[in-house]
């Protein structure tokens, strides 16, 4: 069962940076970039946890600057993997880009992340570019990915509520 989802505060940033520095490593975000995002909530920012048991085992990001979205982050723990806690956490930005009313989704992945690729496949993503040395410091490569939304989904209408 995928751990149950919540918007992220400035409290989760020690757990969310933990879990960075031990999947991402040098490539990781660090406080002062975190905390910058987190700043951003809710105006163009959309920034979950999913927490099981008081831990945070995975966390996403969302950019929405008019019809577009960006896929900012995910991650998920190591020990978390194959729980349904990347595809929760994917669908949840989604569900979030279509209420903002977002177009389109992008998202940059690791060239060499072959289990990213297939989760973000299996929701509709599709490779239209490479950025090479992307990822600094190592240089390498990112896919990027773009989802096209379906129109209207989940776009909010002048009385607040859901087309």
């Amino acid at each position: 069962m995928p751990a149950a989802l919540r918007p992220m505060t400035p409290a989760d940033m020690a757990a969310v940076l933990r879990l960075e520095r031990e999947l991402f490593g040098d490539e990781a975000w660090s406080r002062a970039m975190l905390a910058g995002e987190l700043a951003q909530q809710p105006r163009n920012r959309h920034y979950l946890v999913a927490e099981d048991n008081g831990i945070v085992a995975g966390y996403a990001g969302l950019l929405a600057a008019g019809a577009q979205g960006d896929v900012l982050t995910l991650a998920v723990a190591g020990d978390r993997w194959g729980q349904g806690t990347g595809s929760a956490l994917l669908a949840a930005l989604l569900a979030e880009a279509a209420r903002r009313g977002c177009a389109e989704v992008f998202l940059e992945v690791r060239a060499d992340n072959a289990r990213a690729q297939q989760l973000y496949r299996r929701y509709g993503f599709t490779q239209i570019g490479i950025r090479r040395g992307y990822y600094q410091p190592s240089g390498a490569d990112a896919l990027v990915m773009r989802k096209q939304m379906e129109p209207g989904a989940g776009r909010l209408t002048p009385d607040g509520g859901s087309q």
